[in-house]
């Protein structure tokens, strides 16, 4: 069984930054791909970024580039998202995903993700 449990998310102003984390409770966390995926209100589920299982390939939404960046400790067994020059629309849940992955091809989508978060609120207020 993996949980993902993310942390980080929170109320700040357009143009500032916020990073997310996300811990897993996998045997072997260098086994899974990882991503972060959003949810705005009235929308469907986005893709936002991915990393490969050894963290040599990532992959971004282009509506993200420039500004956010995923990151992993496989020691921690822990992934984040940095985001930085924040944006109202950037509004969303965010989610942590997993994916049982040994390739290092990452696809900015979210098929294969067999294993999900909570979430954690991010609002950017104008």
């Amino acid at each position: 069984q993996v949980q993902l449990v993310e942390s980080g998310g929170g109320l700040v102003q357009a143009g500032g930054s916020l990073r997310l984390s996300c811990a897993a409770s996998v045997r072997t966390f260098s086994n899974w791909a990882m991503g972060w995926v959003r949810q705005a209100p009235g929308k469907e589920r986005e893709f936002v970024a991915g990393m490969s299982w050894s963290g040599r390939n990532t992959v971004y939404a282009d509506s993200v580039k420039g500004r956010f960046t995923i990151s992993r400790d496989n020691a921690k067994n822990t992934v984040y998202l940095q985001m930085n020059n924040l944006k109202p629309e950037d509004t969303a849940v965010y989610y942590c995903a997993a994916k049982l992955s040994f390739s290092e091809t990452i696809l900015p989508d979210t098929r294969g993700y067999g294993y999900w978060g909570q979430g954690t609120q991010v609002t950017v207020s104008s």
